[in-house]
């Protein structure tokens, strides 16, 4: 069973757990290679505190596995670079790394984040801006319905927009079993 739980930023066991997780090699396109415990602290500090910005933490049957972050793009990292419409949703998530990967996990990973948040009657529309370099996430994106809008550039990087509805990500996965998700 997968479940989301808001970040914890004044638990010291999970920003430790969320640090090794973000400045893991495999994390590299979260930007946040360098930082300490406490820059990672101050970092969802900041989301938890932002109105348009929030942090979940992803449980497989109760334990820790992924981080998964909801934002309001007209608010929170895309203003100015697209024309965000109605019902927008931006999402960033990042699975634990692991010494033993399971095939298939950070696919199902991504279609459990896309299902919460089209859980949502609100949410119309999911939009990701990932690094151009990252071709194994652009892959992962189109399996489950996301297409590309095209190149953006971004303080931090270049980006590859990219939109998903919930009839996208329907047509791309209706052959996957459906996925049970909780806040």
């Amino acid at each position: 069973m997968i479940s989301f739980r808001p970040v914890d930023v004044d638990s010291d066991a999970e920003m430790e757990m969320l640090h090794r997780w973000v400045t893991h090699p495999k994390a590299a396109f979260w930007l946040m290679q360098d930082f300490d415990v406490e820059q990672v602290r101050e970092e969802y500090r900041r989301i938890s505190e932002h109105p348009h910005h929030e942090a979940f933490l992803g449980l497989v049957d109760g334990n820790p596995a992924f981080l998964a972050e909801r934002y309001d793009p007209g608010h929170v990292e895309l203003v100015g670079l697209y024309e965000p419409e109605d019902g927008d949703v931006g999402m960033h998530f990042l699975c634990a790394p692991t010494d033993t990967p399971v095939h298939g996990f950070t696919r199902t990973v991504i279609t459990a984040v896309l299902a919460w948040i089209f859980a949502d009657p609100d949410a119309l529309r999911v939009v990701v801006e990932p690094d151009v370099r990252n071709t194994a996430v652009h892959a992962l994106n189109a399996a489950v319905g996301f297409r590309v809008v095209g190149p953006i550039a971004k303080p931090e990087k270049q980006a590859l927009l990219s939109v998903c509805t919930w009839h996208d990500f329907q047509s791309a996965t209706s052959a996957l079993p459906r996925l049970g998700a909780s806040l």
